[in-house]
């Protein structure tokens, strides 16, 4: 029976303020050790935004961490990634949690009013590569041939929305923005970091058993899925032979840039610094990707601390200037 004078409704406590402080200082731990690339961009945020965009990576990171555990089946992983998304709706309704990510998230979602759709996008962003567990399963030995799930660019297109645009459609509702057309560009921001992502890491991604470009790109270029298979990678492979698809992808990337280039002017003057050094960050690796002549397959292709410092001190300036 509900307690006198409840009316049958559960009741709410919001966290307070050394409560809301702990949660996000937990969150600034999380995005300062594991948010690479990210990280340096939110320096130059404002203290609030800066502790949203720590909530929202911390939201994420736990997802993507779920998503990615070996130590759990297919179906626990599912079934982890859906609580993780009902324990945020809950919290954003007003139920207490302990759980400092979920608390400094819930308070990021209504101080900046963010569709808590978008959040459970962003859990089942990260839920889309659970195919490829399923897959290894289902298959005793696949070094044989990494998976090439997305037949065409369409389709590789739509699981970059899913698991990063989502993410910049997040970010501008902190950012702050008022044109609607702000939105598409996010959307096209996010697939361009996506993209990157994805040439960076091809060799990584073969020997987990995965190839996230397009089966008509390998077809285009003459190449087959077992040339990246795990023994071919470790006896006798030829990055040269990969560097024109590489480069063709790097320019689909480079096209989706000049979106970014067209959403800086339409946020809030405040994040538009963090905006400019994380699209930099990211435009940069691609640059010394191709420096490289494509050559992700020696070693992995990052900037230095020193690099992503001088992205953000030229960010920086340009609040001074």
């Amino acid at each position: 029976m509900p307690a006198p004078g409840t009316s049958g409704q559960v009741a709410t406590i919001a966290p307070n303020e050394r409560q809301l402080s702990m949660a996000y200082g937990v969150c600034r731990g999380i995005a300062r050790s594991q948010a690479k690339n990210f990280y340096y961009a939110f320096l130059a945020l404002p203290k609030e935004k800066r502790n949203a965009l720590c909530a929202i990576y911390a939201f994420m990171r736990h997802a993507d961490d779920i998503s990615d555990d070996p130590g759990m089946s297919l179906q626990q992983r599912q079934q982890m990634l859906r609580d993780w998304a009902e324990s945020l709706r809950r919290a954003s309704s007003g139920r207490p949690s302990d759980d400092p990510v979920i608390m400094a998230t819930a308070d990021t979602q209504s101080r900046f009013k963010i569709p808590l759709e978008l959040f459970d996008q962003l859990v089942s962003g990260t839920a889309m590569d659970l195919q490829f567990s399923a897959y290894l399963q289902e298959h005793a030995a696949p070094a044989v041939a990494p998976i090439v799930p997305y037949q065409t660019f369409d389709e590789l297109y739509r699981y970059c929305y899913h698991v990063a645009s989502v993410v910049g459609l997040v970010c501008i509702r902190v950012f702050g923005y008022k044109d609607p057309q702000a939105e598409h560009l996010a959307e096209q921001t996010g697939v361009a970091f996506q993209l990157t992502n994805i040439i960076r890491d091809v060799k990584e991604d073969a020997l987990m058993g995965r190839i996230y470009v397009p089966q008509e790109d390998l077809v285009h270029f003459q190449l087959e899925p077992e040339e990246l298979s795990a023994a071919k990678l470790q006896n006798g492979f030829s990055p040269a032979n990969f560097k024109p698809l590489l480069e063709f992808e790097a320019g689909r990337a480079r096209e989706l840039y000049a979106a970014a280039d067209k959403l800086i002017p339409l946020i809030d003057d405040d994040s538009r610094p963090a905006l400019w050094a994380l699209v930099e960050i990211y435009r940069r690796l691609l640059d010394k990707i191709a420096a490289r002549g494509f050559n992700v397959f020696d070693e992995k292709v990052r900037l230095t601390t020193f690099e992503k410092l001088s992205v953000l001190s030229q960010g920086l300036l340009k609040v001074l200037f």
